[in-house]
C-alpha cells in the first residue's frame, strides 16, 4: 500500500531505459520489437548537442531497427564531402561518391532524436517526454524503483532491467551499479553556430583543420548556421583566463578555418560555450539488473565520427542481449561486453593511428600527449 503523500506506482515493465538520445530510442525500439514491455524516459534536459554528422553507413543500422523509412528523414542536410588539413598545410578531400553508402548528414539532433523516439513509441514502447529518472533502488523481490519526474509530477515505476542511456555522465552504472568511469584525456570543445548564413554561402563540405594546440571544426548545419568548434585540452594553458579572447586568437592563426568563418558574419564578442569531448568509458557495462549503452558505456573522441554510429550500434546489441538474458541464456551479457571491448580496441587503434598522422607540432603538449602509445582499454566483468 502506497503511504499518504507517497508517489503513485505506476505498472511494472520489464525494463526501464534511461534516456531519449540514439542510444536509448534504439535499444527501447529493439526491445519492444523483441515484444518486451518498455518504458523510454527521456528528461530533455540535457545541454543542446554541437552538432553532429551521421555516418552514411548508419542507414545500415537504421534500417535493422526498421525505421530507416522515417530517419533520418527531411530536416537535415547532406555532407558530400570532408576536407581535411591535417598533418600538412595543403587541405586534402574526401568524396562522398567513394563511399558504397552514399552520403552522410549534418543533423537537426532534435529533430532526428524526436523522430528515434517516435520510432520506439511506434514500436510498441511507452515513451515518456520530459521525464527525468532518479535514483533507482531495489525492492525486496529484486525488482527495480524508479522514481520518474515530470514537473510536479513525481512517480515510482517499477521495472526487471535498467538501461543506462545517460550519456557520459552513466548516472547509473555509476551510482547504483558501481561501475567506474576510465577517462583516457581531457579534450574539450569550445563551439560557436553562426547565425544567418548568407545565401551564397553553398560549401555543404565538412573542414577539420589541426592546429598547434587542439584541432578545429566547421560544418553548415540544419537553419543556415555554420558550427564552428575548437578542441583542445581543458588544462590547456593557452586557454588563459580568457576564454572569448583565447578563441578568437586561436581562430586567427588557422589558415582555412579562418577563411570560411570570414564569409559569414562573426560576433565582436564571441562567446563560445564549453562541452566535454574526452575520450571514456566503464570498466563494466552490465552489472546485477543494469547495462550501458551510448556513451555511458563508451564515449570517442569526436575525431572519430563514430558517436551516433556506436550509440546506435551498442543500443541495438545491448538489446539484443538483454532480451536474450531474460529469455535465459546466460552468457548473453558477456558477448555484449566483448563486443564493447573489441569497439574500444579498435577505437583506440584508430585514434592513435589519426593522431599520429599530425607531426607538425611533437613537442606541443597536446599532441605529444597523443603521440605517446598507452595501453589499450578493457571492460571488464
Amino acid at each position: 500500500m502506497t503511504g499518504a503523500g507517497a508517489p503513485p506506482v505506476r505498472r511494472r515493465h520489464e525494463v526501464i531505459v534511461a534516456g531519449g538520445g540514439p542510444a536509448g530510442a534504439s535499444a527501447a525500439i529493439t526491445l519492444a520489437r523483441a515484444g518486451r514491455s518498455v518504458l523510454l524516459a527521456d528528461a530533455g534536459s540535457g545541454p543542446p548537442a554541437i552538432g553532429e554528422a551521421l555516418p552514411a553507413a548508419a542507414g545500415r543500422l537504421l534500417a535493422d531497427l526498421g525505421v530507416a523509412e522515417h530517419v533520418p528523414g527531411p530536416g537535415h542536410l547532406p555532407c558530400h564531402a570532408t576536407v581535411s588539413a591535417w598533418g600538412s598545410a595543403h587541405p586534402a578531400t574526401v568524396s562522398s561518391i567513394v563511399d558504397p553508402y552514399g552520403s552522410g548528414r549534418h543533423l537537426d539532433r532534435a529533430l532526428f532524436d524526436a523522430r528515434l523516439r517516435e520510432g520506439a513509441r511506434a514500436a510498441g514502447a511507452e515513451v515518456a517526454e520530459h521525464t527525468r529518472v532518479g535514483v533507482p533502488t531495489r525492492r525486496p523481490d529484486g525488482r527495480w524503483a524508479v522514481p520518474l519526474r515530470r514537473g510536479d509530477r513525481h512517480e515510482v515505476a517499477v521495472c526487471d532491467r535498467l538501461v543506462d542511456a545517460t550519456g557520459r555522465r552513466a548516472s547509473i552504472a555509476t551510482g547504483v551499479g558501481g561501475a567506474h568511469r576510465r577517462t583516457r584525456d581531457a579534450l574539450i570543445a569550445l563551439h560557436l553556430t553562426l547565425p544567418d548564413v548568407p545565401a551564397s554561402y553553398t560549401d555543404a563540405s565538412t573542414l577539420v583543420e589541426s592546429a598547434p594546440d587542439g584541432w578545429w571544426y566547421t560544418a553548415l548545419v540544419p537553419g543556415d548556421r555554420l558550427l564552428l568548434a575548437y578542441f583542445t585540452d581543458a588544462d590547456a594553458p593557452t586557454l588563459g583566463p580568457g576564454r572569448d579572447v583565447a578563441f578568437r586568437a586561436h581562430l586567427a592563426e588557422t589558415t582555412h578555418t579562418a577563411a570560411r568563418v570570414a564569409a559569414v558574419p562573426f560576433p565582436r564578442d564571441p562567446a563560445p560555450r564549453r562541452a566535454p569531448a574526452h575520450s571514456a568509458h566503464l570498466d563494466r557495462v552490465f552489472g546485477d539488473g543494469w547495462i550501458a549503452v551510448g556513451d555511458a558505456a563508451a564515449a570517442f573522441d569526436p575525431l572519430s565520427s563514430q558517436g551516433i554510429l556506436t550509440a546506435l550500434y551498442t543500443g541495438l546489441t545491448a538489446a539484443e542481449a538483454l532480451d536474450a538474458s531474460l529469455s535465459g541464456h546466460p552468457n548473453a551479457l558477456a558477448v555484449y561486453r566483448d563486443r564493447i571491448t573489441s569497439v574500444l580496441s579498435a577505437y583506440h587503434r584508430n585514434h592513435h593511428d589519426a593522431y599520429t598522422a599530425e607531426r607538425r607540432w611533437p613537442d606541443h603538449p597536446f599532441w605529444r600527449r597523443r603521440h605517446a602509445r598507452t595501453t589499450p582499454p578493457a571492460v571488464v566483468d
